[in-house]
């Protein structure tokens, strides 16, 4: 992976460069160019000094845990929080100085969903459509297509309310198309869905994509969203921009080619440390309840001697799989297991004191 001279390189040794890009021999039109951006509030910085771009029609994922920096730096990208330091240009268009041009040329999906319920499908779609000043004869051929494209025509004319969450999450997706915009942003867009919704969500990303020659930006926390749907993908963790890559150079960074998760029945006290020591073995993960994942180059050897070890022992194994390297392994090596609450910190109103109420 070769960083782009131009945003800097927040990769190290042993790990895929931050703020790269594969070298194909001629420029890359870039669609959005973070240089060392930065937001604090107040002694608190909430993203560190984070350079990456995204090329145009390219899908690029922002992974990392709760409180990571991954909305905040979304909410920056789309003019709704003032940048700290730094720079973002948005298809040539500086965040700070431009911020009517940028906005003109982004659809934005935020987690929660924002469609008024009382309103049809139909006049969810024309209200976006009207406030963005799309005229009346784009406006019904473009809420036409949309409703073709998110597959919810017969349900043009249903109250919003009446919607599952899948359904929602797909009006939000084409209310946020409606006025044809260059780059996409969606923050979280599976949070909440079924497993079958969020599948048809992916589907029809990607085809909205293809069809559209949309450039996307994504945040998830959803390994699997991440793997089937992004180009490349970043890992932010305290605000710091960790790893970027392609999801399979991401995968082949981590030490060790299969992983192994086993459940025992009463291991004994020293068993982490015994797992260790099996043929090609990086990494032993201790889940709980006797279930361990284990990160090993060679998954056929080290699972038969993990067997062969267990009979000897007289620890029995409740269950035993084995798989390739996954993009939850990649999550674990380069932010930890700690799961973290988001921390909020912004500027807030206090109400004046009502006369007489003074302590």
């Amino acid at each position: 992976m070769i960083s782009d001279p131009n945003l800097g390189n927040s990769g190290s040794a042993g790990r895929p460069a931050a703020g790269g890009g594969p070298s194909t021999g001629e420029p890359a039109v870039n669609a959005i160019e973070v240089e060392h951006i930065v937001k604090k509030y107040g002694d608190f910085t909430a993203v560190d000094d984070v350079s990456f771009y995204v090329k145009e029609e390219e899908i690029f994922g922002l992974l990392g845990p709760n409180g990571a920096g991954k909305s905040t730096l979304i909410r920056m990208m789309t003019t709704l929080i003032p940048i700290t330091s730094g720079k973002a240009r948005i298809v040539g268009f500086d965040v700070q100085k431009d911020p009517d041009d940028v906005r003109r040329a982004i659809g934005v999906i935020p987690q929660a969903l924002t469609s008024d319920i009382d309103l049809t499908v139909e006049e969810n779609l024309n209200i976006y459509a009207k406030l963005y000043d799309v005229s009346a004869q784009k406006r019904k051929a473009a809420v036409d297509e949309l409703l073709e494209l998110v597959d919810l025509t017969k349900w043009r004319d249903a109250q919003t309310k009446t919607l599952s969450g899948g359904m929602r999450r797909r009006l939000e997706i084409a209310r946020g198309l409606v006025h044809s915009p260059r780059i996409f942003f969606l923050d979280e867009p599976t949070t909440g869905l079924d497993p079958v919704s969020r599948v048809a969500v992916w589907e029809m990303l990607t085809n909205i994509k293809a069809h559209r020659k949309l450039t996307i930006l994504i945040t998830t926390h959803y390994m699997d969203e991440a793997d089937r749907l992004c180009d490349r993908i970043a890992i932010v963790d305290h605000g710091k921009l960790v790893a970027l890559d392609t999801p399979a150079a991401l995968k082949a960074s981590v030490p060790g080619s299969n992983v192994i998760e086993a459940h025992f029945d009463h291991p004994t006290a020293d068993w982490e440390q015994r797992l260790h020591a099996l043929t090609g073995v990086t990494s032993v993960q201790h889940e709980g309840a006797g279930m361990y994942r284990i990160l090993t180059s060679d998954g056929s050897k080290a699972t038969t001697e993990l067997v062969e070890m267990a009979v000897r022992a007289g620890v029995g194994v409740k269950s035993l799989s084995v798989q390739n390297t996954t993009l939850d392994d990649v999550f674990v090596h380069y932010t930890g297991r700690q799961l973290r609450d988001e921390l909020v910190k912004s500027y807030s109103f206090v109400m004046p004191p009502r006369p007489g109420m003074q302590p």
